[in-house]
């Protein structure tokens, strides 16, 4: 019966963990772009910064590499995730619609945010475009305090 009723604690409070996850102001970085084609085979790779912060409702992408400085800006339509352990193992699955500054080129993005094996990853589809994707290895995934 204890055992029975640690466990279920356990169950608990790691499903607290993971909800709170969910909920945060999340930074994530990474210095390397790569261009998939529909059958998630690399097509080619950039050195770029990219920075990312993406709150409940909003996400906020600033892309610095040879091409200059890109800023864009969504908003969030759905946000599901399931992480075991916060911030290393687990996914995050964002439904968003992505404009650049001038608002020019609205598109709508499912963006996922995956950590296997201590590895973590970002991966954005475009409905629009849905044979092209991007992959971020992420250097950086933490809360934004």
């Amino acid at each position: 019966m204890k055992s029975t009723l640690f466990t279920l604690l356990l169950l608990v409070a790691s499903s607290v963990v993971c909800f709170a996850q969910c909920d945060k102001n999340l930074h994530l970085s990474s210095s390397k772009t790569e261009h998939l084609d529909s059958g998630n085979n690399l097509e080619s790779t950039a050195d770029e910064q990219t920075l990312i912060d993406i709150s409940k409702s909003n996400i906020f992408v600033v892309i610095e590499g040879e091409n200059g400085k890109q800023t864009l800006t969504g908003v969030i339509k759905s946000n599901t995730c399931n992480w075991q352990t916060p911030f290393k193992e687990g996914k995050t699955v964002i439904n968003t619609t992505i404009s650049d500054e001038n608002g020019d080129g609205t598109k709508d993005y499912t963006v996922t945010i995956e950590g296997k094996d201590g590895k973590l990853t970002l991966t954005a589809e475009s409905l629009q475009m849905p044979d092209r994707k991007l992959r971020l290895p992420l250097d950086k995934f933490e809360e934004k305090k």
